[in-house]
């Protein structure tokens, strides 16, 4: 894809598009559109985060790995979300894995090129940060519910 094809595509993203012209431009130097088959893994829980994804199109399941037992399944991350928020925090690695369980498209986003350019842009990274922290509040409160759902499983029991 162009990349004034793909400065589009993000300006249309609901978490994008009230981004400045620049900072789109900043962004799309870092992006490229990638596609992930059922059941591959957009990432790895302890491998570097080199990459952040905004999903496109399908369902990508945010799993947590259970050793002798299946994957437990946090959250679904579907059209308009991001996935993946390791790539900001020091060591820079996976805490969960990413699997898609659907065929899955996605803006891709090459960490430490988004890094360099928002250390060099500070109203660039509060930007992606600002967009960034609202997903991370989304996913904590939804996990909330599902711990509140669990206790009130085990307290019938």
């Amino acid at each position: 894809m162009e990349p004034r094809n793909l400065q589009t595509v993000l300006a249309q993203q609901p978490l994008l598009r009230d981004l400045e012209p620049r900072h789109l431009a900043l962004l799309t130097g870092c992006a490229r559109n990638v596609r992930f088959d059922r059941g591959a893994y957009l990432a790895r829980e302890g491998q570097g985060a080199e990459t952040f994804y905004l999903i496109r199109s399908g369902r990508v399941a945010v799993e947590l790995h259970q050793p002798g037992s299946p994957p437990l399944t946090i959250q679904t991350v579907g059209p308009g979300e991001f996935f993946g928020w390791s790539w900001l925090v020091p060591p820079h690695r996976w805490r969960f894995d990413g699997r898609a369980v659907a065929p899955a498209g996605a803006l891709q986003f090459a960490a430490p090129c988004l890094r360099a350019k928002c250390e060099e842009d500070h109203e660039l990274g509060y930007q992606v940060l600002r967009r960034l922290i609202q997903m991370v509040a989304g996913r904590l409160e939804g996990a909330r519910l599902q711990l509140l759902d669990l206790y009130a499983l085990e307290t019938r029991r």
